[in-house]
């Protein structure tokens, strides 16, 4: 049985389930969240838990158990705490700004690097060096901060770039001074 796919789901206080077949809603002082789950896969509610099940031990039915569980766990968390990942930017005149919706980044490059915030997540640059990236939806914070991050990652000789703020960038010994014959 997996370890992880057993485990029930608590649902805080605030926060509305509702699953109608292979779809789950999910309500709550953040947002909403629907995905729709496999069809082998069983999601029920039952008070205040919901639990996941599957029909047999198949190899795509033991996969999905553990994966279904977790993406349902991190819809109950999102609409009741959020998800927020913080991005650091270090290199002389590098910055970051907000206008509007649209974050822009100043990153080395000739020109600016403007890139829209996606629905269901909010950017925040509390100072022009720090990037916060927030949602409901565990996925778009992620890959919204993985876009971030693409437009300029941090360099292993002087650490120049963007970077999570709990990344560890190995750095580099730069060249080696004259040697030879």
């Amino acid at each position: 049985m997996s370890r992880i796919g057993k485990l029930p789901i608590v649902i805080p206080a605030g926060v509305d389930v509702a699953i109608d077949g292979s779809t789950v809603t999910v309500k709550g002082p953040k947002g909403e969240l629907t995905r729709t789950v496999h069809s082998n896969i069983t999601v029920e509610k039952d008070g205040n838990t919901i639990t996941v099940t599957r029909p047999n031990d198949e190899k795509l039915n033991r996969s999905l158990h553990g994966l279904t569980r977790t993406l349902v766990a991190n819809m109950v968390a999102g609409v009741n705490e959020g998800f927020k990942k913080e991005l650091e930017i270090n290199g002389i005149g590098y910055r970051a700004a907000k206008e509007g919706k649209n974050l822009v980044l100043t990153v080395g490059y000739s020109h600016q690097v403007i890139m829209p915030e996606p629905d269901g997540v909010t950017v925040e640059v509390p100072a022009p060096n720090k990037i916060i990236v927030l949602g409901a939806d565990k996925q778009k914070v992620g890959q919204f901060a993985a876009e971030v991050r693409e437009k300029r990652p941090p360099e292993p000789y002087k650490g120049k770039g963007i970077k999570y703020v709990d990344e560890r960038i190995r750095m580099k010994e730069g060249k080696a001074g004259k040697g030879g014959k």
